[in-house]
């Protein structure tokens, strides 16, 4: 897909990935709707980012989902992608110590969110002729470790349902994308969602080899023109660890 002058929603827009997919979008030529909880950072970034478009939006909530897309359509009047960045992560705890209340919210954000999201963009994109759904998965889906039953869990249900949207969505010119990125440096272990008893503990040098946002964003923009149906920046790295 040609992004000049298209309509992309980047979820999770306000930092790291989605916020440098946003910039990267912008800058090359797309119009992107800035979706994200924080309407203080997206209007800060939509001031910087030409015919760009902040709209809050709590990932984990239908209405204000269903709100989010009905207000990018009646502002740009079309969709042509989705990417589905917004997400959180857990700490690794063993089976046994999972608070199933704290992973029933990481489920709603990292799965129930984008498939709500999908499903109203869907009928949109169908109407258009085509369009483009990329879902921002993680390289963990690679990995089987002792405590990484959580987040990783989420990621393996988002790639199983975005694999099976892109046979769906062949027939309507609706690519449906998986991207995995490695570990990216962002906020994202400041804002990982922990059990209330158990501190996360970074491996040590873990960071010391993370992939910029950048980096992440460039492999965003190449997926949205090529239509591939899945990239991996981890797998090549973890190879020697599988």
């Amino acid at each position: 897909m040609d992004i000049i002058d298209k309509v992309v929603i980047v979820t999770g827009a306000s930092s790291g990935i989605g916020e440098a997919g946003a910039r990267l979008l912008a800058a090359e030529g797309a119009r992107v709707a800035l979706a994200a909880r924080s309407r203080e950072k997206l209007e800060t970034l939509a001031a910087e980012l030409p015919d760009s478009f902040s709209i809050p939006v709590d990932m984990t909530d239908e209405a204000s989902i269903k709100s989010m897309v009905a207000e990018v359509v009646k502002h740009y009047g079309r969709i042509d992608v989705l990417v589905n960045n917004a997400g959180r992560g857990s700490a690794w705890l063993p089976i046994e110590k999972v608070d199933v209340d704290d992973y029933r919210s990481l489920v709603e954000l990292n799965v129930f969110g984008p498939i709500l999201a999908m499903q109203e963009v869907i009928p949109i994109m169908r109407k258009q002729g085509g369009g483009a759904i990329v879902n921002i998965g993680s390289g963990t889906v690679h990995l089987v470790r002792e405590g990484g039953g959580l987040y990783p869990g989420t990621k393996i249900l988002l790639s199983h349902i975005t694999r099976v949207a892109r046979k769906e969505l062949e027939k309507d010119g609706i690519t449906v994308s998986l991207l995995h990125p490695y570990i990216t440096a962002t906020n994202f272990f400041t804002n990982i969602a922990t059990n209330r008893d158990e501190p996360l503990v970074a491996s040590p040098g873990l960071l010391d080899t993370a992939d910029s946002a950048e980096k992440v964003a460039q492999a965003m923009v190449e997926i949205i023109r090529s239509g591939a149906d899945e990239v991996s920046l981890a797998l090549p790295r973890l190879q020697a660890l599988l």
